[in-house]
């Protein structure tokens, strides 16, 4: 984060909004924006935003697929595709 780049107060989001645009496009990092001298939010990229957003749903899956690994609540592969070829195999049938 460059601090005197990063952080506009609010004023400068409504005087220059395609100038701050043009900047978080490039630069694709976030911009802090102010009112009265204090943060109140935070604009990026949509880009950005999209990784982010999948990164932290990959984080949500892992940590799912830890809390099952260390409960125990997992099945072998083998066992995972039998179950299904055999569902598969079930729709095949009834069409």
């Amino acid at each position: 984060m460059k601090i005197k780049e990063d952080i506009k107060p609010i004023s400068y989001l409504k005087s220059r909004s395609a100038e701050l645009l043009a900047q978080l496009n490039e630069t694709h990092r976030p911009v802090i924006i102010t009112q009265n001298g204090e943060p109140k939010a935070v604009i990026q990229d949509a880009e950005s935003y999209e990784k982010m957003v999948n990164s932290l749903n990959l984080m949500k899956i892992l940590a799912h697929s830890e809390k099952d690994i260390k409960e125990g609540s997992t099945i072998k592969q083998e066992a995972l595709f039998k179950q299904i070829e055999d569902k598969l195999l079930k729709k095949k049938i009834r069409k």
